[in-house]
């Protein structure tokens, strides 16, 4: 017998059936967690689902800004001259393509400026947005052909934390404002004379790893914020 062939006590049509089962719970479960996130700041489950939608849909739109030239690259081309062969050299100057995404930057910038004035947070929030910013400037990593790279965990648990010092009543929409725009402006628009020399052909501000960064830090701070504190909290 072949020790390559591999038995599957299930029809094709029924394992397919259970694969897009166990697919579809998971894909539920994230977005009750998610819509239970957003309904924590104090926003209706309609107004929930259409931001997390747009959000995510969001992520794959960018609205071109401008075009940050690229450190000159020397470079080479062989040319057949009468049979001989010469190397020509020329310099090419790359350029990048300065975006903003529409699910990472633009979406999260709308929300952030209700919340503060909704619940009038203008002193607290600017303060979580600056502190979070320094510890995401500190730990954000310049990624060559991509842009820049941001680490999850950290941000979260100190944005959390951040957000309970500072108001255990509006911890949530704090640590959404905080963990959102804080990654906005600690990775990217902090590291924008960066991202030229970085040779992506399009740099997008709240983009690629960043909107991971804005997203899951700004969602993730609000679920482990919004446990300590009260149900919803109170418009100014």
């Amino acid at each position: 017998m072949d020790s390559n062939v591999h038995y599957l006590p299930l029809t094709p049509g029924f394992f397919s059936i259970l694969l897009f089962v166990a697919v579809a719970l998971v894909v539920l479960i994230q977005l009750r967690i998610l819509r239970y996130a957003y309904m924590r700041l104090g926003i209706g489950p309609g107004v929930a689902l259409l931001l997390l939608f747009g959000s995510l849909i969001g992520s794959y739109f960018n609205i071109p800004i401008t075009v940050l030239p690229g450190p000159p690259v020397r470079s080479g081309e062989i040319v057949d001259f009468f049979g001989m062969r010469y190397v020509v050299p020329y310099v090419v100057s790359p350029s990048t393509i300065l975006a903003v995404k529409v699910g990472g930057a633009v979406i999260p910038t709308v929300m952030s400026a209700y919340l503060v004035l909704r619940y009038q947070l203008w002193i607290r929030a600017a303060i979580a947005t600056v502190v979070i910013a320094a510890i995401i400037h500190a730990s954000a990593t310049p990624v060559q052909g991509m842009g820049i790279a941001v680490p999850v965990f950290v941000p979260v648990i100190a944005t959390a934390i951040l957000a309970l010092l500072l108001s255990r009543e509006y911890a949530a929409p704090l640590a959404y404002i905080g963990g959102s725009m804080g990654t906005l402006l600690g990775a990217d628009l902090l590291n924008l004379d960066k991202i030229g020399g970085l040779g992506a052909p399009i740099a997008s501000i709240g983009g690629a790893g960043t909107f991971d960064g804005i997203f899951l830090t700004g969602i993730l701070a609000v679920l482990i914020a919004g446990i300590a504190a009260p149900p919803s909290p109170r418009p100014a």
